[in-house]
């Protein structure tokens, strides 16, 4: 959700500069900064950077620079005149410093607030979507890179779900004979049909079949999920959660050493997948 996109205008007597920047967040929040002038026309700046932006942390700011001669400030000069007079009464000074402290009385500036001139407005308001479409073509630019780092982090996954199901069979097999090594060192006689119920039922209870099969979907789901059209971050924060679960799942009953390093590294690549979702729209 990160970006940025600027346009500069220039106006016969002013110069124009509108910033929008954008970063992480859960939601859509806009902090909008321009000119009192500009401030009716807020809630309409809102909605076209919602419509366009939809998640992440907004900054959007309008900055005016008067290049001419119009200006909207002016000097009172009955109201100066008069503090001076005043100020004559109470200080001996002379004319300019006398103006230095009544420059700086209330009033002694008025403002005048004009009305947004719309022709004016328009040509502003279409640098404003400027810079939208420079943000978005920028936030498309991190989602394509985003895009394929989360392409290869699945492939990860799926290169290492590959090799606990290659060793799947081999681990089974070493529970089998550890049992068997516990039994001989007891150096007790046993029912052998019974040892033989007893050892399915252990070795049901570290099956994960199921586990690999859900895994193996969900990585299938975030792909899927990831070359929709749609704005799919929440879900895909969600398919990482389920993908996840089934990690856990297969890493506890593994009881293997050599499968419980594979799932360290696909936690830890599940974990970068993470941080990066916070990254997507």
């Amino acid at each position: 959700m990160t970006g940025y996109g600027k346009t500069v205008l220039q106006l016969p007597t002013k110069k124009i500069s509108i910033e929008l920047k954008s970063l992480n967040s859960k939601n859509l929040d806009i902090n909008a900064r321009m000119p009192s002038m500009y401030r009716s026309k807020e809630l309409d700046i809102r909605k076209g950077i919602a419509k366009h932006l939809v998640r992440g942390k907004v900054d959007f700011s309008l900055f005016v620079e008067i290049t001419g001669e119009d200006t909207s400030s002016k000097i009172n000069k009955t109201v100066v005149q008069e503090y001076i007079k005043q100020l004559r009464e109470v200080v001996d000074g002379d004319t300019t410093e006398l103006l230095k402290m009544a420059i700086r009385l209330p009033d002694a500036v008025a403002t005048d607030r004009d009305e947004i001139d719309e022709e004016e407005w328009t040509i502003i308001n279409n640098g404003i979507n400027e810079a939208l479409s420079k943000i978005v073509a920028y936030r498309k630019d991190e989602g394509a890179i985003l895009k394929q780092d989360f392409l290869n982090r699945i492939k990860t996954l799926k290169n290492l779900l590959e090799d606990v199901i290659t060793m799947d069979p081999e681990r089974i097999e070493g529970v089998r004979e550890r049992l068997n090594k516990g039994i001989a060192d007891i150096k007790e006689k046993v029912d052998e049909n019974r040892f033989e119920q007893e050892l399915v039922y252990y070795i049901e209870k570290f099956d994960i079949t199921e586990e690999k099969v859900r895994l193996d979907n969900h990585l299938d789901y975030f792909i899927k999920a990831l070359n929709s059209d749609d704005s799919n971050g929440k879900k895909l924060g969600f398919i990482s959660q389920e993908i996840g679960r089934e990690i856990n799942t297969i890493g506890s009953k593994s009881n293997y050493a050599p499968m419980q390093k594979l799932v360290v590294q696909m936690k830890d690549e599940l974990e970068k997948i993470k941080e990066q979702l916070l990254n997507a729209l």
